[in-house]
């Protein structure tokens, strides 16, 4: 993105917008020139631009508009939230005993629930225990 609009003049900030958990983008961002005139004239070039797919809304905002901690902490690289080791330790913990018996009270009813399906379905077949 940044190299795209380097073609208009020197940029000051970016800031890509992401998603917390998995780092895609959320499809918008703001972009700071060193001038003014510059950010006008890209507002009024790139403002529905068609690129990759997606709409360019070009909107130029100005200086007492901008929110103090827009700038803050962009440089910060994204490292995503590894779903497969926090389900690993959740499912790996140590049980109580009426954790444990709460967790097979629940495999015994959905089993149950699936014999009944399959008995009214007219099929003869004996599931394993």
């Amino acid at each position: 993105c940044a190299g795209f609009f380097k073609q208009f003049g020197t940029i000051k900030k970016l800031r890509l917008a992401k998603n917390k958990k998995t780092g895609k983008s959320k499809h918008f961002g703001f972009i700071e020139f060193e001038s003014p005139e510059v950010a006008k004239i890209v507002s009024e070039c790139m403002h529905n631009y068609l690129m990759f797919e997606h709409m360019f809304q070009v909107h130029l905002i100005p200086p007492e508009r901008v929110h103090p901690k827009l700038w803050k902490g962009p440089s910060r690289w994204h490292k995503p939230v590894d779903w497969v080791q926090i389900e690993r330790k959740r499912h790996d913990k140590e049980r109580t005993l009426e954790e444990h018996k709460k967790l097979v009270g629940e495999i015994l009813k959905r089993d149950q629930k699936k014999r009944k399906k399959i008995e009214a379905a007219g099929i003869d077949y004996e599931c394993p225990p």
